[in-house]
């Protein structure tokens, strides 16, 4: 990231120091010396972070606020996903016919699978551990039909 007066600049975005104006594509064409003559120094860019966890690098934000807007968004998204079959049980207890097996075994699946994730999430013990959890490889998918 290149800094001017201790201020990010973007690359491709014109900028002005003093009375001279700079192009949007200056950054890249010009060299370390001529920045460097203008005071454009280089710094490392920030680390980065999951804006969903942290507030910034290390920054972690409130564990029990975060678990209850999972557990929420993981109710949220196994009601949407079980509403399309709602219709074979409104059929069933209306005119008596029977839902598929495999449309009442999936909604199972579906009432398990929002379970096991509510129980994983609730275990975690501080904000690390839920972003592990939530983003990690072993982190169960949604069910399908």
């Amino acid at each position: 990231m290149f800094l001017l007066n201790g201020e990010p600049l973007a690359i491709d975005t014109p900028f002005t120091t003093g009375d001279v104006q700079y192009p949007a594509n200056w950054l890249r064409l010009s060299t370390p010396s001529e920045k460097a003559a203008i005071g454009i120094t280089e710094a490392p860019d920030p680390e980065a972070y999951d804006q969903r966890f942290y507030w910034g690098p290390g920054l972690p934000k409130d564990h029990t606020q975060l678990i209850e807007q999972w557990v929420a968004q993981t109710k949220q998204t196994a009601g949407s996903l079980i509403t399309s079959t709602d219709w074979y049980i409104v059929r069933q207890f209306e005119s008596g016919v029977d839902a598929p097996p495999e449309t009442l075994l999936y909604r199972q699946a579906l009432r398990s699978a929002c379970n096991d994730k509510e129980v994983q999430i609730n275990a975690t013990k501080t904000t690390d551990d839920l972003a592990s959890y939530l983003t990690g490889a072993d982190y169960p998918v949604w069910p399908t039909s």
